[in-house]
């Protein structure tokens, strides 16, 4: 007899799987043509965030980094700006831009800018969740829907995303984002680097579609700043 409801349970099983997956595809489909929708509207961001940079292997450790980070779109170019305020609870300022697929790094304790024109290739992945359509993310990425899930007060949906670019893989193996489909923004990310480390970035009061900073995607430099090429 216990064999027979062990043979039952394993059947019930069996015939309900093609459900549930027919029933993800629907809500996956779901959310990325919200997220198209969403992404028609979308021109701008801004976000206050937390990224925790988690180390398992060899030795646990983890960085606490917090600030600012600004959004913007406009056809279909593509600009990122994050400022750095404090590292592990010390003031750290750094700042970084992406804009026009090169990427640059204003670091005012030793007055230095690095600049690299090495990201361009991966642009398109800098704006995960925030401005980015539905069918920007099948382009890229291997989708798997997760659920949906609350974040402070908001219901969003849960992705979990492969990259298709071996390149990207081979830097992220894996990525899961918990995504507002109505505003098309995130409100937290883990970012699975591989070998022990991973990044959690949470963001909230999120500001979408409004005036940003004039200095959200530059930085004042002078005659003493140190400029270097990578």
């Amino acid at each position: 007899m216990h064999l027979k409801k062990l043979v039952f349970a394993a059947s019930i099983v069996l015939v309900l799987m093609p459900v549930r997956m027919a029933f993800a595809a629907d809500d996956l489909d779901r959310v990325l043509r919200k997220l198209d929708m969403a992404a028609a509207n979308f021109h701008s961001t801004s976000a206050e965030f937390e990224f925790d940079t988690v180390t398992t292997e060899p030795i646990p450790e983890k960085d606490i980094q917090k600030g600012i980070v600004y959004y913007e779109r406009k056809g279909s170019s593509f600009q990122m700006g994050v400022h750095n305020r404090e590292v592990n609870s010390k003031p750290v300022p750094k700042v970084y831009v992406i804009s026009g697929g090169v990427f640059r790094l204003y670091e005012p304790m030793i007055n230095q800018v690095t600049t690299s024109s090495k990201v361009s290739k991966y642009e398109g992945y800098l704006a995960l969740g925030f401005g980015a359509s539905g069918k920007d993310l099948e382009q890229k990425w291997n989708i798997k829907y997760l659920g949906p899930e609350t974040l402070d007060g908001v219901k969003t949906e849960k992705l979990e995303l492969v990259a298709k670019d071996p390149d990207v893989l081979n830097v992220f193996p894996k990525v899961t984002i918990w995504v507002d489909p109505e505003r098309g923004v995130s409100l937290k990310q883990i970012l699975d680097q591989g070998s022990g480390q991973y990044r959690v970035s949470f963001y909230f009061n999120i500001k979408v579609n409004q005036a940003l900073p004039a200095d959200a995607f530059t930085f004042k430099t002078d005659k003493k700043t140190v400029f270097v090429t990578r």
